[in-house]
């Protein structure tokens, strides 16, 4: 039996395959329906996807990205897989899906996703039966990334850093105020822009600024979108995503405060689902 798992966001996917016991882990661009047409997607999978598989038969493929909540980018999506592995049992769903599986498991609980963006739902071992609505990065995503770095953005702007962070940032990013507007502004994707920030976070702990920027700000995911949830007091909460892993100890604290128990922390979802799919 040999399985293959995608875990996509718009600019990256990882591919699992899993064969003979052994995994095989690959990376191609990004895939979104939203922004690839059908032949498009298509025509990226036979150029940076099947050289590396090495003309193995896939029996299952199991696809979670983004851009999946309709029932047509589902559609677009399945079509070109099918085109791809005509003999292979094909499902695809979206990345809450995915993330709800690995942390899940088979096994009630809120999961979580903080990453460049945020994202939450109530799993019931099967599905998700209740989702917090997300509002993207301009009125939304608390805990996020993007909500972390524009905090640090501000902060820098409104010269609300004490000497010694300024010090520290305009030593990393030797940047300015017409610099960072045009980016966040006029550029494409400043949500990223504003996610890359979050390193100066990470490499400034300790600091009552940055841990108030941090605390404050999952504090804010935990109010809005977590409590939302009747459940999270009856069962564990997991958390998913490069930024929930990388303030871990800040995500056990709030769990504390809130009187959630905290499940599984996972930095990406795809080792929670190669163990989801039957194959350790």
């Amino acid at each position: 039996m040999n399985i293959l798992i995608a875990d996509s966001g718009a600019t990256k996917c990882e591919w699992c395959l899993l064969s003979k016991g052994k995994k095989k882990i690959i990376y191609t661009q990004g895939i979104s329906p939203y922004f690839l047409s059908g032949e498009q997607i298509w025509q990226l999978l036979l150029k940076e996807l099947m050289p590396k598989l090495n003309q193995v038969d896939i029996d299952e493929v199991y696809y979670y990205g983004t851009g999946l909540g309709t029932r047509d980018n589902v559609l677009i999506l399945k079509k070109a897989l099918k085109k791809i592995f005509s003999s292979a049992k094909i499902e695809a769903s979206e990345d809450m899906t995915g993330a709800a599986r690995a942390l899940c498991g088979r096994n009630k609980g809120v999961a979580a996703i903080l990453g460049t963006g945020s994202n939450s739902c109530f799993y019931d071992g099967k599905k998700i039966t209740k989702s917090s609505p997300g509002l993207g990065y301009v009125l939304g995503d608390e805990g996020s990334g993007a909500y972390l770095g524009k905090k640090v953005l501000q902060y820098y702007l409104y010269n609300t850093f004490d000497e010694e962070l300024r010090y520290r940032f305009d030593a990393k990013y030797v940047t300015n105020r017409a610099e960072i507007l045009e980016n966040i502004y006029k550029k494409p994707l400043p949500n990223r822009y504003m996610a890359s920030f979050t390193i100066f976070l990470a490499e400034n702990r300790g600091h009552y600024m940055v841990e108030n920027i941090i605390e404050d700000g999952l504090n804010d995911f935990f109010f809005t979108h977590l409590c939302k949830f009747n459940e999270v007091w009856k069962f564990p909460v997991h958390f998913a995503g490069s930024l929930a892993f990388g303030f871990r100890d800040v995500i056990e604290e709030l769990c504390d405060v809130y009187e959630f128990e905290l499940g599984n922390i996972l930095q990406k979802p795809m080792d929670g689902l190669v163990k989801y799919h039957g194959v350790k």
